[in-house]
């Protein structure tokens, strides 16, 4: 069997031939199989879904529960077949829930690896190398340059940050799937006890990892607190809220953001951010490598970002490899907009 029989790129999306389903479509389908709940992956409006219970669930918060025809949950490392093809799903580290997709038929294996990262997540199942003939990476951070530092570091000089100015407000913007509960969980990490505030927008979410068995400590509402409460305290937002009307109660605040784009500065800078946090949910330009190594591949298509550097890096390694060029992947803002370079980094 040819890799591409068994899946290809489609205006709709991955499709794979052989099983007539398609992975992370980007138009509604009869049936896909969806890697995690982020809305440039998870879109609402398909016959069937098959995802990990978690992206089921976290796709019903964000969308309602009738965003589907009909759902399947499957655990971890648990088979399916699907007209033939073998379908499992592993975990990715992105997110909670967060998985990659394994196709078998006839011997030959792909895996689709959704978006991932090989850094420790205290929010999720830590990502699992995948052995296959081809693996198809995500490249959101797909250049050299990107090198992240450790979460705990930047987390580090958040908190030593809180310590310096007891009187002022920080308000961290991370979005509000994955990012927002892992800096509450690496504050926790680090030591840090006080309640933590966040906006409306993160409630649900937030409740729901917690109803996962997610340690988080106290979590509180920052509607209804005093503003008194908000001195030296961490408040963690969507970053679409930072600019608006909302910030405005804190007094003396200090912006963060948690992003891997935070490594270029003039990102930093043009959103006013005075604490840029390195924190990203997707792979490194280490990582990447090094994913892709672990898993025994010998063809790597790439998607979702700097593909043509990971590919040049990929052949320099003799192993086949080639951009997808897909059309409708990036990244999403806390409005489900898609503009470019924004969004769950």
């Amino acid at each position: 069997m040819r890799p591409e029989d068994l899946l290809r790129p489609s205006p709709k999306g991955l499709y794979s031939p052989a099983g007539d389903f398609f992975v992370d479509p980007t138009r509604a389908v009869p049936r896909a199989v969806i890697t995690h709940g982020h809305s440039d992956h998870a879109r609402a409006g398909h016959a069937h879904v098959l995802a990990t219970r978690e992206t089921l669930d976290l796709m019903a918060i964000r969308y309602g529960a009738s965003f589907a025809g009909a759902t399947q949950p499957l655990a971890y490392g648990e088979r399916v077949v699907i007209n033939g093809v073998g379908v499992s799903l592993h975990p990715a580290g992105h997110v909670l829930g967060s998985a990659q997709v394994r196709l078998e038929k006839d011997g030959l294996v792909i895996v689709v690896s959704g978006d991932y990262k090989d850094a420790s997540d205290p929010t999720c199942a830590p990502f699992e190398p995948v052995r296959c003939h081809v693996f198809v990476s995500e490249a959101t951070f797909g250049l050299p340059v990107f090198r992240h530092p450790p979460a705990s570091a930047e987390t580090a000089k958040l908190l030593a940050s809180v310590r310096i100015f007891p009187e002022r407000t920080h308000i961290v913007g991370a979005y509000s799937l994955g990012k927002a509960q892992r800096m509450m969980a690496l504050m926790r990490e680090a030591g840090h006890t006080a309640p933590l505030y966040v906006h409306g927008a993160l409630t649900a979410i937030t409740d729901y990892y917690v109803s996962r068995g997610i340690a988080l400590g106290e979590i509180l509402p920052v509607n209804g607190a005093p503003k008194a409460a908000f001195a030296g305290a961490v408040v963690i937002a969507p970053p679409s809220s930072m600019t608006d009307m909302w910030a405005r109660r804190f007094a003396d605040p200090i912006t963060c953001f948690a992003s891997g784009w935070m490594r270029v500065r003039a990102r930093a800078r043009q959103r006013g951010v005075e604490l840029p946090l390195v924190v990203s949910d997707h792979a490194d330009w280490d990582g990447l490598c090094a994913s892709i190594r672990a898993t025994g591949c010998e063809e790597v298509w790439v998607t979702h970002g700097a593909e043509d550097a990971l590919v040049h890096w990929a052949r320099t390694r003799q192993l086949r490899a080639r951009p997808l060029r897909m059309v409708g992947y990036g990244e999403e803002d806390e409005e489900g907009a898609l503009p470019a370079q924004e969004g769950e980094a």
